[in-house]
């Protein structure tokens, strides 16, 4: 597939014909510190990583609710950090703050400007891939259209808005938020094949 046919934006009609996928691979779901640090050894050796938080939707304008999870995804594996469990601080601060490891996803900035209400840090080494696409005529932009465009799959948004605070995530929210992070490492892999990653 060369950019002119990446130029075209698929239909709403047409993503919904192509078969769904889900990240099939190993998820961690990351409570303690403990946890954490083995997740580290995987994070940090990686270099490539896709990225995304979920937060409890809120339906009163003007409030706004903390992240509840952060999706790390490796070559390895999915991490699902609970931050209800865990809360976000210098220990994963550190991670999102190294310049020498990429963290890729579409909407990154509010996720981190999100992360940064919690918990002061500075960003480094992230990657949008919206602006990406954007930057190179691409008619797709968000992850489900850049799934669909890139790899002629269907990945399911359906619960997007579900109680991401909740103690104990559903089997479908982990598939879901899983599949998030996994297609955003995946679909920066791919923007780099086409070489355009800069």
């Amino acid at each position: 597939m060369d950019l002119e046919q990446l130029r075209q934006k698929p239909d709403r009609e047409a993503i919904n014909a192509l078969p769904q996928r889900y990240y099939e691979g190993p998820v961690h779901i990351i409570r303690t510190m403990k946890q954490w640090r083995e997740a580290m050894k995987d994070l940090e050796s990686d270099g490539i990583l896709g990225f995304d938080t979920e937060t409890r939707p809120t339906f009163r304008k003007g409030k706004l609710n903390a992240p509840a999870l952060i999706q790390l995804a490796s070559a390895n594996a999915v991490y699902l950090v609970q931050l209800g469990w865990l809360p976000f601080g210098a220990h994963c601060a550190e991670l999102l703050a190294n310049p020498g490891i990429i963290k890729a996803g579409v909407g990154i900035g509010d996720d981190m400007h999100a992360l940064t209400r919690v918990f002061s840090f500075q960003p480094a080494g992230t990657v949008e891939l919206a602006d990406i696409a954007r930057n190179n005529g691409l008619g797709s932009h968000g992850l489900r259209t850049l799934a669909a465009s890139l790899f002629g799959w269907r990945i399911s948004k359906g619960s997007q808005c579900s109680n991401w605070s909740v103690r104990q995530l559903s089997p479908r929210q982990i598939a879901y938020a899983a599949t998030d992070a996994w297609i955003g490492r995946m679909i920066y892999l791919r923007f780099r094949e086409l070489g355009i990653t800069a």
